[in-house]
């Protein structure tokens, strides 16, 4: 695929992206509505992330490492036959393994609150256990939609395949405005529940009819021992671990929220939805939109070495243009971030400042764990599963270790309210996903040579977006009206507008496409 192939592919992720994430973030807004940092909020957080566990386990991340390979590459040699029986058998093996865990972890609820959430007490407990067993197979069909996603994305059909989640958002959206302030808090977050349910189906329903085009004529013969289904397995195992490793930090993050004050779980879920968007619009998008293509690339050893290097450095550099700016926004700008999205009568100034301090510390390691995608999909595209593994072990033992510090000890040590540690949690993230970037870099490198990364670039645009946050600062300070809505957008256009002609200013140049959409805008 050509250099403009690429960025038209990462432009269709980024859309499709940016797409389900904006009603993304108007399906949040409705919750803090409706729930603010309630008990019904921490248990519904709280709910979600035990079948998410699965969803992350078997879903998109597993597939992309383990399937995608494997798949592009049969495409790319033209064995279009063998490529579909994997796409099947791959099917089968995952709706078998997902139905019986699904029927496994509904009846294993009780005990699976225990270890996530063993914090939450009597009628707290008690909604999250019946919102974990509605949610269950909700998890399960979503990673079915990711076996879509995987065939999707190996034909180069990006947009579909991650536009597809708007439909889940708008399911969850409808629920809470079908019942919303008619029924208590509990009540709420079971009929919520249930439209993410339904949300799930439909997400995997609307993307079914173009997969089975892509698959036609379907043999309908499941083959489990080919030499293609053992290479998957193979590849899947150290993913899955390594998915799983990251998993168990997210539950020790969960597990020390629960020990803090009410909205602690909340607040964490809330920064966590605000900072997934970098990570999803730009890390995501460049390294799912890479994945196949670098997968597909034949030739010696020093000949697939090259293409990966050249693409890296030009991800790289799309990556850290909108990363960096957004780091500083979360860091600087939080507030007016976190208020534009989530004020309202339930969720006030104390809420956003509580917020804002979660999204400041999950700012530290933005640019690592965007970065580090890449660098991952690289290493998959080589069929090298066990690096990254090994790497994230070791990022997933530091955030552990620092969490905890930070978490508990040092707020006691430091005389502050314990529930500020829950900012302890995403800044420990931060700074353990930097190491797992230098090793990533260092491992890769001395598999296929230097990539080469501009020092001065990067400095001058970590300098360009603190100029245009200062600016966007002054003018949050001087505007007459107190509207979040209409402060964020004052506020928040300055900022993206000054960081554009800063670095501008500075030398560096715009992403062709950011470049494309100016000149059509003007």
């Amino acid at each position: 695929m050509s250099k403009s192939g690429a960025r038209s592919s990462a432009f269709a992720v980024s859309a499709g992206i940016l797409l389900s994430r904006l009603i993304g973030l108007v399906r949040e807004r409705v919750f803090a509505y409706y729930f603010g940092n309630s008990d019904a909020a921490d248990a519904f957080r709280s709910a979600f992330k035990i079948p998410n566990f699965l969803q992350n386990l078997f879903g998109e991340g597993v597939l992309s490492a383990s399937f995608i390979p494997v798949y592009a590459r049969l495409r790319a040699e033209e064995r279009h036959e063998e490529a579909t029986r994997l796409a099947e058998s791959i099917f089968a093996i995952l709706f078998f393994i997902t139905s019986l865990l699904t029927l496994v972890g509904v009846f294993a609820t009780p005990w699976f609150i225990d270890a996530i959430a063993p914090g939450f007490q009597g009628a707290k407990r008690e909604l999250t256990m019946r919102l974990v067993q509605i949610l269950f197979p909700g998890a399960a069909l979503l990673v079915m939609s990711a076996w879509c996603l995987g065939i999707l994305n190996s034909h180069r059909k990006f947009f579909l395949s991650y536009a597809a989640p708007v439909i889940w958002n708008v399911a969850q959206i409808t629920a809470l405005l079908w019942k919303g302030g008619h029924v208590t808090e509990p009540r709420l977050a079971i009929v919520l529940a249930i439209g993410s349910v339904i949300g799930s189906g439909l997400q995997f329903a609307v993307q079914l009819p173009t997969v089975m085009e892509f698959l036609r004529p379907l043999k309908g013969k499941i083959t489990l021992h080919t030499e293609h289904v053992k290479a998957v397995t193979r590849n899947f195992l150290p993913v899955f671990v390594s998915r799983g490793v990251v998993q168990i930090s997210a539950y020790v993050d969960s597990v020390l929220a629960s020990w803090l004050p009410t909205g602690a779980v909340s607040a964490l879920g809330y920064a966590q939805t605000l900072n997934s968007l970098p990570v999803s619009l730009f890390g995501m998008a460049i390294s799912a939109a890479e994945l196949p293509a670098m997968s597909s690339a034949l030739g010696t050893h020093e000949e697939i070495g090259l293409v990966l290097r050249q693409r890296l450095e030009n991800g790289l550099k799309n990556i850290s243009f909108f990363v960096i700016p957004s780091a500083v926004a979360f860091l600087v700008l939080g507030d007016v971030v976190v208020a534009t999205i989530y004020r309202s009568v339930h969720f006030g100034a104390s809420d956003v400042t509580f917020v804002w301090s979660v999204l400041a510390g999950s700012s530290v390691g933005l640019l690592a764990t965007t970065s580090g995608r890449l660098y991952s999909s690289a290493f998959y595209a080589l069929r090298d599963t066990r690096t990254p593994l090994n790497f994230a072990i070791i990022r997933v033992v530091l955030t552990v270790a620092l969490g905890y510090l930070f978490a508990l000890p040092l707020p006691r040590l430091l005389g502050i309210d314990p529930r500020w540690g829950v900012a302890g949690l995403t800044l420990s993230a931060g700074m353990a996903g930097w190491v797992e970037f230098a090793l990533l870099r260092r491992a890769l490198q001395a598999r296929i040579g230097a990539v080469v990364a501009s020092v001065s670039r990067i400095v001058r645009l970590w300098v360009g977006a603190l100029i245009a946050a200062a600016a966007a600062y002054g003018v949050k300070r001087v505007l007459p009206f107190h509207r979040a809505e209409l402060v964020g957008v004052c506020v928040l256009s300055i900022f993206g507008l000054g960081y554009l002609l800063f670095t501008r200013m500075l030398g560096v140049d715009a992403p062709g496409s950011v470049t494309r959409l100016l000149r059509r805008r003007a």
